[in-house]
């Protein structure tokens, strides 16, 4: 790896506050946008049931005191001491949840939440790669939106993982087919980044674990019912040209999920529509970040060569900043050149359209 080689981070965080939400959307819906945040609050607090994770639990505190973490110019510097040209970006405030307690003027508040993120990224959209967050609570709006932030320039959208958890149908329903269309047509990467699935909060409640260590090790799992609703369902197949991420999914029992899937592909399941292996469409249509795993490496040719992509996770607790140069050098020791380039420029690069 040569010092001029530049990087491709496919997963990063950003802070997005309410106040800058605000700045974006007309003061008589303040109201509503304060109370569906209280309203979210009060149910998180409420499956917390009096619990608490500190956020020295889950960043890297180094990095989360850096002005970057706030400040898109400041990012900017960051990247470039690291050597990363470009970085996909999600905002720690998961609006994609949120959205759901606001009411009748949710439209309003989702359209100036999407306005706030294209503020950050706007000091440099090629370089600062936001992903917005798009509610589903009507296809239509959903659809509309798609094709107005495309026009902005987005290259990454994040859904909800689980549509059945916000009182939407699973996205094998009809209604989606227009929206897989946007996504297809506009060539946006769908964006599933790693959340936390409501019935953990039973195992948040009974961990007895000083750090909850029981709760955090759970949710990537939870990542593989979303794989499997795109892959068994036929969405994949429907939709050829759709590109979906999975965001921090961990590796570690990807590959072998992926492989126990195509197992049962002729041992008694019928998945209508469904004409190849799951890990055909996987390798076709998906893609997978990592931070630094092993598995990153170790699996890079199950997983598919050009399906994984590296990424800083600045600054979550295995962040790879600073120093990202010398920690892939470490990282990918023995691999040859052009796949340690294809893993940390050329994947994120194709699959986001960056020439």
């Amino acid at each position: 790896m040569t010092n001029d080689t530049r990087l491709f981070s496919a997963d990063s965080h950003c802070v997005i506050t309410t106040d800058q939400v605000k700045q974006n959307l007309a003061s008589k819906y303040h109201d509503a946008w304060e109370a569906g945040m209280a309203k979210y609050d009060a149910k998180r607090n409420e499956e917390m049931a009096g619990g608490s994770l500190e956020l020295e639990d889950f960043v890297d505190l180094e990095a989360a005191r850096h002005p970057g973490y706030f400040d898109p110019k400041a990012r900017l510097e960051a990247m470039e001491d690291d050597g990363v040209h470009c970085e996909v970006m999600y905002s720690e405030f998961d609006f994609t949840s949120k959205v759901y307690q606001v009411g009748e003027h949710w439209k309003e508040c989702a359209t100036a939440y999407n306005n706030t993120l294209h503020n950050f990224a706007s000091v440099d959209p090629k370089r600062i790669l936001i992903s917005y967050q798009l509610p589903l609570i009507e296809i239509d709006y959903a659809v509309s939106e798609i094709y107005r932030l495309a026009d902005l320039g987005a290259r990454s959208i994040q859904i909800p993982n689980f549509p059945s958890e916000v009182g939407m149908p699973d996205y094998h329903d009809d209604r989606y087919t227009a929206l897989w269309a946007a996504f297809e047509e506009t060539g946006i990467v769908v964006a599933n980044h790693l959340t936390l699935k409501d019935s953990l909060w039973d195992t948040f409640r009974r961990d007895p674990t000083p750090q909850k260590g029981i709760f955090t090790a759970m949710p990537g799992f939870a990542i593989g019912e979303t794989l499997c609703w795109y892959i068994l369902t036929g969405i994949l197949e429907r939709h050829p040209r759709l590109k979906v991420v999975f965001v921090e999914p961990g590796l570690f029992w990807l590959a072998g999920f992926i492989r126990y899937l195509d197992s049962r592909m002729h041992h008694h399941y019928d998945f209508p529509g469904v004409t190849e292996l799951p890990s055909t469409y996987f390798k076709r249509q998906m893609a997978v970040t990592f931070v630094h795993e092993p598995e990153g490496v170790e699996l890079r040719h199950e997983l598919g060569i050009n399906n994984v992509l590296w990424s800083t996770d600045f600054p979550h607790p295995v962040c790879n900043w600073p120093g990202a140069g010398d920690k892939i050098r470490k990282q990918f020791e023995g691999v040859p050149e052009d796949e340690v380039r294809a893993i940390t420029w050329g994947n994120g690069a194709r699959m986001y359209g960056i020439e």
